[in-house]
């Protein structure tokens, strides 16, 4: 059963919210980072990202990083910016963008029930990356960033949330840069909030969708501040997420860019592809989206086992062929998975995509023609490929299994610096 917890948020005064508002600290480059403060002091980035206010000289994981971090959070809490709720809450998170929209419980959930895999994940994670967040989190004594979760769907749950958003005034309403509209209530009941956490404990199990190394790094820190002796109920036993029903939440393609083509010339790797896929060009093939992207027309898979490639200035789509993957195991079925095993790795050499410094991925938001200009930047080949499913995200976790890396692709992001959690 699924654990939540009301928490006193350290979070923007009303009218600092949109300022403070920022993107999570892994969606961006450090000098995409830098740009994105330029002329805004109280930017949260400033604290995730706290590398920025240093030369470039000066690595991510310095300790002098953590230093800042920990002291632009006591600067902005110092000049009111940001202020902590009086008691314990819960609070509700909606984002709207064209066509879509979402709302989650901003809530504290259990570590140990994260170690017992009550609240379950898709993807391993890197040590260097959880070192990383773990330090900052031990530093700022506090969870900075909201882990995006998911349930399966409650109508129970989601008419209580319905009822306060439409009775009650939201505390923050505000439009971030990329179009998305924000929108955060308090919810202050205690006769709420109790009906809540008991109806969460009817919830068999938690999903992390996004931020599985911010997940790993609190339990990190948890299980260091244990090291002092410890009661159970302390700040530093719950970690800071925000949880939606899984038919709310929104999946893009999570796209390839390979740097070489393994000593093959155009006209051999596209030999070998054919050996392994059915490859037409971008005219063809009824699964195929053609769409504008830049200057040329993309193929956008609009089905599962279809596929795009990009190289020498050409699209070319490809179909997986029946009998590469096997429809029965929750993993090899991926479309990931086929690329991998089916190109990527025979025809690549890229046997460890999580390791290997010759693939990148690029996040769907950021469109086909990204693809194009790596490409035409010097990268040998881009794929673009179909969004991973949340039943397929629900079917891997359940088996208790994990995803190749960069699955999936969750959009809107959640802003972070809107809550911070205090471990006390």
């Amino acid at each position: 059963m699924s654990t939540i917890k009301a928490f006193k948020a350290i979070r923007p005064v009303k009218d600092m919210a949109q300022r403070v508002a920022a993107l999570p600290y892994d969606v961006m480059s450090r000098k995409e980072a830098e740009r994105m403060v330029e002329g805004n002091s109280f930017s949260f980035l400033r604290i995730d990202r706290a590398e920025i206010e240093f030369d470039a000289a000066v690595s991510f994981d310095n300790p002098l990083v953590y230093e800042k971090a920990s002291e632009n959070l006591k600067k902005l809490m110092d000049k009111g910016i940001l202020a902590q709720d009086p008691e314990e809450y819960l609070y509700i998170y909606r984002l709207d963008t064209k066509g879509h929209s979402q709302a989650g419980l901003v809530t504290c959930l259990s570590i140990d029930e994260y170690l017992q895999g009550v609240i379950k994940k898709h993807e391993h994670t890197r040590q260097d990356k959880e070192l990383d967040r773990t330090n900052h989190i031990l530093k700022c004594n506090a969870n900075t960033g909201p882990i995006l979760l998911f349930y399966k769907e409650q109508s129970e749950i989601q008419a209580i949330m319905d009822e306060w958003m439409q009775r009650k005034a939201p505390v923050y309403d505000f439009a971030s840069g990329d179009g998305v509209v924000h929108r955060i209530w308090v919810i202050d009941s205690r006769e709420i909030i109790n009906k809540l956490v008991g109806m969460f404990g009817g919830v068999e199990s938690l999903y992390i969708a996004d931020g599985h190394h911010r997940c790993a790094a609190a339990a990190r820190a948890c299980l260091e501040k244990r090291k002092g002796g410890y009661r159970g109920d302390e700040e530093f036993n719950f970690f800071l997420g925000v949880v939606f029903p899984h038919t709310q939440l929104h999946i893009l393609d999570y796209n390839r860019v390979v740097n070489d083509s393994n000593g093959l010339n155009e006209e051999a790797f596209i030999q070998k592809v054919s050996e392994r896929f059915k490859l037409s060009n971008r005219e063809a093939g009824s699964v195929f989206e053609v769409s504008l992207a830049e200057e040329t027309k993309a193929c956008r898979p609009r089905q599962k086992h279809s596929m795009g490639m990009y190289i020498g200035n050409k699209w070319y789509c490809l179909e997986a062929v029946p009998g590469t993957w096997d429809p029965n195991d929750p993993i090899e079925s991926l479309d990931v998975s086929i690329l991998q095993k089916q190109l990527l790795e025979p025809v690549l050499g890229i046997k460890d995509p999580r390791k290997d410094k010759r693939i990148e991925f690029v996040g769907g938001i950021r469109g086909l023609g990204e693809l194009e200009k790596r490409v035409a930047q010097g990268k040998a080949v881009a794929f673009s490929l179909y969004p991973t499913s949340i039943q397929e995200l629900i079917d891997v976790a359940d088996a208790g299994r994990v995803m190749p890396p960069k699955s999936t692709w969750f959009e809107p992001k959640l802003r972070s610096g809107l809550f911070i959690h205090d471990l006390g």
